[in-house]
This record gives C-alpha cells, structure tokens and sequence, in this order.
C-alpha cells in the first residue's frame, strides 16, 4: 500500500503539522485542554535537567503555545492523574494510557538485558533493594535523601550517586515506583499504583511485540512522516526490533510507505496524516524538542545541521553552550546561544546565527520579537543581545 510521493517541502509542512505548529494558537488563557493538545500531538515530553533557559520541559510546550503558567504545567503533568513519568524517550513524561505499552521494557530492564551494571547491582544487593522498596511503599513520596539507609558513596558519575538513589533508580526502571516532582524538580518516589489509574493497571499487558507495533505507530502519528530510523529513535527502540514491527504495519496498512525527495530511505507515513498548504510558524525550539531530537531527521528534512554542544569543552565550541534552534515558517532559519540570567533578569543572546541563504534582515526581525517574548515567559525583563554569530548585526538593528 502506497502512500505516493512527497516532495521535501510537503515532508516538512507533514512533519510540522503532526507536531501541532498549524494548531490555532490559544484565543485566550492558556489551560490544561490546551496542554492536552500538545502532549496528544507529541506523546511524550522528554525530561533534562539542564536549565540555562529553563527546564527543558517547558519549552515545547512553550513553542507550540507562547506563553503559560508554568507551575500549571506541572501541576498537571505531575498529579492530575493523566501524566506519568516513565523511561521511553530517555526519561520523559507520557499519557498513563501508554502505560501498557511500556511494560515490555521494563521487564527487559529487570531480566538484566539492558543496563547490566543496574542489574548487577540490584542482583547483589537484593535485600537491600527489597528494604529500599518497602520505605517507598510505607512513607512515600520519599526522596533518596529521606531513606533510613541512603548509604552515600565516594566517586564519580554512577560511582558517585549513593546506593539508595541507584536503587529508586533501578526500582522506578523496572516499574516498583513512580515519580513526582517538587517545585525545584527533585524526585518523589512513590508506588506506582498511587500514580496510575486502577483501570488502565488492570489493563492485560500486550506482548513485546504488539506493544512495539504500537509504539512505531504512535511515532509515526507524532511524525507525520519518517524512515524507520526515525520512528525507532521516537521511543528509543532498537532498530533489529523494530524493522519487523514496521514491515507488519505496512502489511497492516497501519503505515505507508512514501517516496520523500532526497531520502535515501522510504518514507513511513500515518494514514491520517494531512500535508498543510502552508505552516506559519515562528518558535525557538528546545534541543529536546521532537522536531529536532534525532538530529540525522532534522538534517535530512530542513538541512539543519545541529548538534548539543554541552559536553564540549568551551574553546571547542562552533556555536555555543545551550542553543535553540529558530523555526520559521516551514523551516529552520538560525540558532541562538541563549541563557537566562536571572539574577540580574536578562536574557542573553550570547550569539545568533542565520542559515546559508536566508534573509537575516527579516529573520532578525522575527527572532527579535520571539526572543521578548521568551523573555516575557521567563519572567525577565531584558534581552541583551551580543556580538557573536552571523546574524548579531540584524538582529540589533530589528531592536532598535
């Protein structure tokens, strides 16, 4: 079954419209039925706790609606009973519907088939472990620092976290409890019945590879279009699992497969998804955020070569410490080196950069009218721009 051809103008307006950019925006106060659209587009928010502009969270949510409560958000996300935390695109935030779907790899993570030294550890301390649970269950939420027996540890990265946190860890990856957090994004750890609904847990468990299919469809839903790879990265599955999955679905005309112009491989696209005639969008993008998460996907659909450059050495860096990309229109026009300084309530514009090609006076104009209103959404009062990148000039001249 066919789903034709696309050029790659149609594969990006496809793509933007499953992420919910030809959305309207919110006529008034932006409230939970409109949160609720978002995460049904996206299906997931990933989770990072590196907040230079602001938990990385917020801001997809903040790129598909401008600006909102952010506390509302994670009332809601956290403890209206419709969200929970779970491991599926890295840690991230899901429906409790899709709760099902993710037993299959909890049951990987507690056979020791991923994350062996977890398991090893698990394995050797078993009583330990038990003890740990048995907290949780008659005192949660507890965070790792309230545990009887937290036994801190000396050494670095995993080596450097106590055995109490490593052992919620392994208990929240296996599905023995859930998570909450506070006000300053630290982990409550309680049972995960208290998290999710009674219904949905009594729900029978569908078998790996049902789940699987689900899952690639559910990628494909929030796509629009992709490669395998693409769907596969959505909620991180291998690629030898998921390649029959998908086959399966086409059979089952539950994808189609499409020809996209400059793929090397086919295209998968949802049945349902419609190519808008147009996308009229203007966001700053998390380097979270769907649309550019995978980043062979955000290279091969808007030519945007991108990659996080947290982990390199400063002097090393092409463009800077946390930078967003700049969407507008149908596609990714620059990026911005962005810090929200708030003690002094700034937000630092440390260096801009136009893509080959695009006009930086009207991308300057836009980007800076997007950047008060990130402003405005942090809650600072000022943006400073710096001398640094291509587009620096155009963009001082569109504030003035």
């Amino acid at each position: 079954m066919s789903g034709s051809d696309l050029s790659i103008a149609e594969a990006r307006r496809l793509a933007l419209g499953a992420q919910g950019f030809t959305d309207p925006p919110p006529s008034g106060s932006v409230d939970v039925r409109h949160f609720r659209r978002v995460l049904s587009r996206l299906g997931l928010l990933q989770l990072d706790s590196v907040q230079a502009v602001c938990r990385s969270h917020f801001l997809p949510v903040y790129s598909r609606l401008g600006p909102y409560d952010r506390a509302a958000l994670d009332d809601w996300l956290w403890h209206s009973g419709e969200m929970f935390e779970a491991w599926s695109h890295e840690a991230s935030i899901v429906p409790v519907a899709m709760e099902p779907q993710l037993r299959w790899f909890k049951q990987l993570v507690a056979d020791g088939e991923v994350w062996p030294g977890f398991h090893a550890m698990a394995t050797t301390h078993a009583d330990y472990v038990a003890g740990v649970l048995d907290e949780v269950h008659r005192h949660g939420p507890l965070f790792a620092g309230d545990l009887s027996d937290p036994r801190p540890r000396r050494g670095t990265w995993w080596n450097g976290r106590s055995d109490g946190r490593r052992a919620l860890d392994w208990l929240f990856r296996t599905g023995e409890v859930g998570i909450t957090r506070t006000g300053n994004f630290e982990k409550g750890f309680s049972r995960l019945a208290h998290l999710i609904p009674e219904e949905v847990r009594l729900l029978p468990t569908p078998d790996a590879h049902e789940a699987q299919r689900d899952l690639l469809e559910r990628a494909a839903r929030s796509h629009g279009v992709g490669t395998a790879a693409d769907l596969a990265d959505y909620f991180r599955l291998r690629m030898p699992e998921a390649r029959p999955r998908i086959a399966e679905l086409v059979e089952a005309g539950r994808l189609l497969e499409v020809s996209v112009e400059g793929w090397q491989q086919p295209g998968l696209r949802h049945p349902e998804a419609v190519v808008p005639r147009k996308v009229d969008a203007r966001a700053l993008l998390s380097p979270f955020d769907p649309v550019v998460w995978f980043r062979p996907r955000a290279e091969r659909l808007f030519g945007f070569r991108y990659r996080i450059e947290i982990y390199v050495p400063a002097e090393k860096r092409e463009y800077g410490y946390y930078v967003l990309p700049f969407l507008l229109g149908e596609g990714l026009v620059g990026r911005v080196d962005v810090k929200a300084d708030r003690a002094g309530g700034r937000l630092l514009a440390r260096g801009v950069f136009a893509e080959e090609g695009v006009d930086r006076e009207r991308v300057g104009a836009e980007l800076a009218v997007e950047l008060e209103r990130l402003a405005d959404f942090l809650g600072l009062d000022e943006v400073v721009v710096g001398r640094r990148g291509n587009l620096a000039a155009a963009l001082r001249a569109a504030r003035r």
